[in-house]
């Protein structure tokens, strides 16, 4: 079965530091099943000064997060949800919210 978190998806952290953070999903990385969200799980990372205009320091930074620590949030309802996906009458596949029932985005 596929990844159901896609990028621009909001979603809320469920585990791990961040817990109960909400964010949009900026970048999906399927192969290592792990996600980037916005404003969620920001890192220290000591820089070494690489060129003139770049200068060494800490730095923080927005490190990926695994993908079964975010649930998909739904802005109707507001509640986390699991997506189903439904068939439409045209042949297309739809991801909805279980909980209410509203189409999420259509493929």
């Amino acid at each position: 079965m596929g990844c159901l978190i896609r990028k621009n998806d909001f979603v809320v952290v469920i585990k791990g530091k961040d817990v109960g953070k909400k964010g949009r999903v900026i970048r999906v990385f399927p192969d290592e099943k792990r996600v980037l969200v916005e404003g969620v799980n920001f890192v220290k990372k000591a820089t070494r000064p690489k060129k003139l205009d770049r200068q060494g320091g800490i730095v923080t930074m927005e490190k990926p997060i695994s993908i079964s620590n975010v649930q998909l949030f739904c802005m109707k309802c507001s509640k986390r949800t699991r997506p189903g996906i439904r068939i439409m009458d045209d042949g297309s596949k739809a991801r909805y919210c279980k909980k209410c029932g509203e189409l999420v985005e259509v493929k």
